[in-house]
């Protein structure tokens, strides 16, 4: 050891790159599963030529169009909505010093499903068309918007008041989510109930969490949101790494946690505002990414953060290019795979967690 001297230990060297490695590994891997899935679908386009038309070099004005018009803007959403959703679980979890936590388990995502209902059913905001592409959109994504944030932010309230005066525990938020999931799913169906067959129709299809409605103004909203929401948790990445020492650790060491876990919240629920008004709800992405990267990366948010935000866009970019596929010609909702995958995770973790 040489850090009396200013000089950096070779093993802790060596235990960055590998950290540092896999991220880029993953990065690589994410551009290569972009090309793949742009290129697969109804109409087979070859990746060389997916490359060629992303470069503006290809001449087939066809291929053109598919590339531009349909399947990079779903890509794209695809590994966006996977960044946000996985770097807002990773902070929850960071944040509520919970391993369960994340938009989903949590009802946030729930919350702001219900607060997009109203939006749709009450204030008009969403129509819906008899085209199979594009069959409902949110003609003011705005209001929408920011009725989902609001009751996001309700539940967020919610969670930190309980957690504030039962604590954090596992047990704790587990029940804290099924009751606020059932309490605005229930207000969900509520509304259902008294919504015209074209209002329930909109409803229902959007409810099934899916990357393949965003257009490319959407996508621009959700670019600027999860990006800034993005830099903010790196920029408190050592904020986060003295909570997950406790509390009266990071106390100790100058760290505000009341205002950073308000401030976290409240940046993870309108990001899952955002992402629930434009896509609908996709389940457990932050709450399996995570937990994938901690088993190979560990828990030091320096890297856990950007790792996370890797696994994130692979997880849900290869779900939807699986959904395009698996039942093709139809297109299967991303939502159910994910739902699927991230179910027995939970068990497992709830488990785990149980046993421990």
């Amino acid at each position: 050891m040489h850090i009396a001297d200013g000089t950096i230990p070779n093993d802790y060297l060596a235990y960055v790159k590998t950290k540092v490695f896999w991220i880029i590994g993953g990065i690589i891997l994410l551009l290569f599963l972009l090309i793949f899935s742009i290129s697969v679908g109804a109409v087979s386009i070859p990746p060389y030529d997916v490359f060629l038309t992303l470069i503006g070099k290809n001449v087939n004005h066809k291929w053109d169009a598919i590339v531009w018009n349909i399947r990079l803007p779903q890509a794209l959403t695809a590994i966006l909505a996977g960044v946000g959703l996985s770097v807002a679980g990773v902070a929850m979890q960071s944040i509520l010093r919970n391993p369960l936590g994340s938009p989903f388990t949590l009802g946030i995502s729930n919350a702001g499903a219900f607060g997009a209902a109203v939006s749709v059913i009450l204030l008009g905001t969403g129509q819906i068309h008899s085209t199979v592409a594009g069959a409902i959109t949110i003609n003011n994504p705005y209001i929408t918007t920011i009725m989902a944030f609001f009751f996001c932010m309700i539940a967020t309230a919610i969670i930190l008041m309980i957690s504030h005066i039962r604590g954090a525990s596992p047990e704790v938020m587990v029940l804290t989510g099924v009751a606020l999931s059932s309490l605005f799913t229930a207000g969900t169906m509520f509304l259902q109930y008294f919504a015209s067959d074209t209002q329930l129709a909109a409803v229902v299809f959007w409810t099934f969490g899916d990357v393949g409605r965003a257009n490319w103004a959407e996508l621009g909203i959700i670019t600027v949101l999860v990006t800034a929401s993005t830099l903010y948790f790196l920029a408190n990445r050592w904020n986060y790494n003295a909570i997950d020492a406790g509390n009266e650790t990071a106390k100790g060491l100058g760290v505000n946690v009341e205002r950073i876990r308000l401030y976290g919240m409240t940046v993870a629920a309108l990001i899952t505002a955002v992402l629930v008004a434009f896509l609908g709800v996709i389940g457990f992405v932050g709450l399996v990414c995570p937990h994938m990267v901690r088993r190979i990366i560990g828990d030091d948010q320096r890297y856990l953060i950007p790792g996370s935000c890797v696994m994130g866009g692979i997880l849900l970019l290869a779900s939807d290019t699986v959904a395009r596929l698996i039942v093709a010609p139809y297109v299967l909702p991303v939502a159910v795979l994910t739902a699927f995958m991230g179910a027995p995770v939970f068990i497992y973790l709830i488990i785990r967690g149980h046993r421990g």
